[in-house]
């Protein structure tokens, strides 16, 4: 298997790091993965990771909640419940940061077309990009969405949206740089980038080290922090206007953490940790187990 060796930052192009921790893949295989850091800008990232091309079998356990859609089990079915007041919360944070009631919206990383399709009811005209052929199908079964593949991404026209989402996804993405620079392109000078990631300076990271859930390695290879992220938009032109904790991912994740823990009582463990998470991000947004961060190209 091909892996994923990488010997410069994405951010500040240095080759020094230091190994940060090893971290086991819960969902499919069981292997291990170094997560390393960049001794000059502390960015965090998983070290050999199997290629874009060859990484799909890390994908296919149907525990997969984002690509699979299952309701098996209480934490796939808190998943679900929580997942549809989101869903509203994120068609109002769509046209709050944007300033716009519709409009063209992009959605990279669609998963199973939840978003989208609320989207297109809320008015607007949306495109998708996924990388499962299964959640691509589903999308198309279920809401009527044609979902296009991965590569569709860089050959879309510029300036052509007004509003990009990446709801969980930018962690997930080998070509980060590249894919920032397609991001900047195909924007419109007064779109807006929404961008959610898990949190690497999280409570909830924090309490659970290598078994913090959302490592979730070999499928995350990046680990944001929000001075990270605000590090590489600024490197792409972007300037970061918002950003907004995302507290009921704490619940899920922790929960996780504690089941990966092979600890009893799992759902109320991670209930007790989440709601320690919640308030903590009350507090210090920055400690949100998950972010929101709003950004806008920087005018030249």
């Amino acid at each position: 298997m091909s892996k994923l060796y990488i010997d410069k930052c994405p951010i500040c192009g240095q080759s020094q790091f230091e190994k940060a921790m090893t971290c086991t893949d819960h969902y499919a295989t069981g292997e291990s993965f170094d997560l390393y850091r960049c001794m000059k800008c502390s960015f965090m990232f998983t070290q050999n990771a199997p290629v874009e091309s060859e990484i799909g079998r890390y994908y296919e356990s149907p525990d997969y909640i984002s690509h699979s859609d299952t309701h098996k089990g209480l934490m796939n079915s808190v998943y679900h419940k929580v997942r549809k007041h989101m869903l509203s919360e994120k068609a109002r944070l769509v046209s709050q940061s944007s300033n716009l009631t519709c409009g063209r919206i992009l959605d990279i990383g669609t998963g199973t077309g939840y978003f989208a399709d609320k989207m297109k009811k809320e008015g607007w005209q949306v495109s998708a990009i996924e990388k499962s052929p299964q959640a691509r199908e589903f999308a198309k079964e279920h809401f009527g969405i044609n979902v296009n593949t991965p590569e569709t991404l860089f050959t879309l026209k510029e300036k052509s949206f007004d509003v990009i989402t990446l709801w969980h996804v930018m962690e997930h993405l080998e070509q980060l740089n590249r894919t920032w620079d397609t991001l900047s392109k195909i924007l419109k000078d007064s779109g807006t980038l929404i961008v959610a990631v898990p949190n690497a300076s999280s409570y909830d990271a924090g309490k659970y080290k290598n078994v913090w859930a959302a490592y979730d390695v070999p499928r995350h290879l990046w680990h944001f922090t929000p001075t990270t992220i605000n590090n590489i938009a600024s490197k792409h032109r972007f300037v970061m206007t918002e950003r907004y904790p995302m507290p009921f991912d704490a619940f899920y994740v922790s929960m996780l953490s504690e089941k990966y823990m092979k600890k009893s009582h799992t759902f109320v463990r991670g209930l007790f940790t989440g709601t320690k998470a919640w308030f903590a991000s009350f507090n210090h947004k920055d400690k949100s187990s998950s972010m929101i961060y709003i950004f806008r190209k920087k005018q030249l």
